[in-house]
């Protein structure tokens, strides 16, 4: 089955979904290109209704939407919950803000008048990850169902109780049929939506390879997309960095939703002045974390969500230790049920190691000194990802310099990347291209038309 839930914490499977139908998909999509139709018709306030109405549902129901998620990916319950606050706050933000960030605005043409007026594109195909299975939803729908478009979602396999249930709050929030869609279809499926014509934009959530074969796909029938692919965020520590409260924001940056987060910390870069005592402090953290059933609020290590993914990461860290990497801390899964790995630490990486280039997506901490700001910047730069960063220095003004200087998308100082949003979120380079969340990412799939009045007697 391609849509199956699998606890990752014993192994045991919940629950099968068979995958829908190619006269089924049909159905669907000939239902959303109707409902576009009269969507695209309301006013802000009244698609707003809704929008507000499934925002006020899962602010009111957070342990029923937190449950499978855990269930499922293994995301610790705390963590569970504080992924559906978050959505649901997504979802009340662009309720109350979009009318503001999509009103026309005038032109100051020498003659005549101009405007800018914006319009939705259509029914748009997002697909997304399993990691944050409401969050990464949630900021795909609400800011452009908000503007008029509606959207299908092919969300992954191992998540299709939350993938329903997020359909599901849809429409107890009434909405109308075809305004959000979730579709339980295969890879074959996935390239005949974005074929389709009444498809007018794609969204991606993923890693890079998925997003090579979407963006060109999408781009082969010259369709607007968006991709937010993999990162490989460095973790700057200055020589005047507050040690002891920077290690808790680089426990909290690695391990939050066990490191399986495109802007989790993942490269630790130390100037030598601080090297040693914050990989003595690091590594006593990370050893301090306790696995167990991610239900228990008391658990602070839980399992990586799948069995594939506990097994792709240990052979990641055993060919960076083949190829001259140290193994500080960790390394393997540890033994007990379920897909738990130990918090790892790798250390002296060459750039000729494979490790140096690939993304380590789980409770695995790259660690780098080096001797200066310039080093630090330079070894931040030199990656194929360019998602996000953070910078850790008392000196503010410092800090703002440096994170002027790294080439992602995002930068923050004395924080490690986070989100909320009001704040722009996406990357360059390998990370992918377009913005989501913020006044920035509900003018991805609308279009910016402009209408020009000048007078019949103008000149040419």
């Amino acid at each position: 089955m391609a849509y199956q839930s699998v606890n990752p914490y014993d192994g045991k499977t919940l629950k099968t979904f068979a995958e829908l139908t190619d006269a089924a998909l049909e159905t669907a999509i000939a239902t959303a290109a109707t409902c576009f139709q009269t969507w695209r018709t309301k006013t802000f306030a009244e698609r707003a209704v809704v929008v507000s109405k499934a925002a006020a549902l899962m602010h009111a129901r957070v342990d029923e939407f937190a449950r499978p998620v855990t269930l499922e990916m293994g995301k610790l319950i705390d963590q569970a919950r504080g992924e559906v606050v978050l959505s649901a706050d997504i979802i009340e933000y662009y309720a109350k803000n979009a009318k503001r960030f999509l009103e026309s605005h005038d032109l100051k043409p020498s003659t005549g008048e101009a405007e800018i007026e914006s319009s939705p594109f259509g029914v748009l195909f997002g697909v997304e990850p399993w990691n944050f299975p409401y969050y990464q939803l949630a900021r795909f729908a609400a800011p452009n169902l908000m503007a008029g478009n509606v959207v299908m979602v092919k969300h992954a396999g191992c998540v299709p109780q939350c993938a329903i249930a997020f359909e599901k709050l849809w429409r107890d929030a009434g909405a109308p049929a075809g305004a959000y869609t979730n579709l339980l279809i295969s890879y074959d499926q996935v390239n005949r939506v974005i074929d389709d014509p009444r498809i007018k934009g794609v969204a991606l959530t993923g890693s890079v390879e998925a997003g090579r074969v979407v963006a060109g796909r999408a781009g082969q029938n010259l369709k607007k997309s968006t991709m937010e692919l993999g990162g490989s965020d460095a973790f700057i520590v200055l020589d005047d960095a507050d040690l002891d409260k920077t290690v808790k924001w680089a426990v909290w940056g690695k391990m939050n939703n066990t490191g399986q987060c495109c802007v989790a910390a993942k490269r630790f870069i130390v100037v030598e002045a601080l090297a040693d005592r914050f990989l003595d402090k690091f590594q006593t953290a990370l050893a301090a974390l306790e696995p167990g059933d991610p239900m228990d609020a008391a658990t602070t290590l839980g399992p990586l969500s799948t069995e594939q993914a506990l097994v792709k990461l240990v052979g990641q860290v055993k060919r960076a230790v083949a190829a001259g990497a140290t193994l500080v801390m960790g390394g393997d899964r540890i033994d007990r049920a379920g897909s738990f790995m130990q918090p790892t630490i790798l250390s002296d990486i060459a750039v000729t190691n494979p490790a140096f280039r690939e993304e380590f997506f789980g409770p695995v901490a790259l660690f780098f000194r080096v001797k200066n700001e310039d080093e630090a910047v330079a070894l931040a730069n030199d990656s194929d990802f360019g998602l996000g960063g953070s910078v850790f220095t008392k000196d503010v003004a410092r800090g703002k310099r440096i994170a002027s200087r790294i080439d992602t998308g995002m930068v923050f100082v004395n924080h490690p990347t986070w989100t909320t949003p009001s704040l722009p979120f996406g990357g360059i380079k390998n990370s992918g291209y377009g913005r989501e969340l913020s006044s920035v990412g509900i003018q991805e799939f609308v279009n910016k038309k402009l209408v020009r009045v000048s007078s019949i007697d103008a000149a040419a």
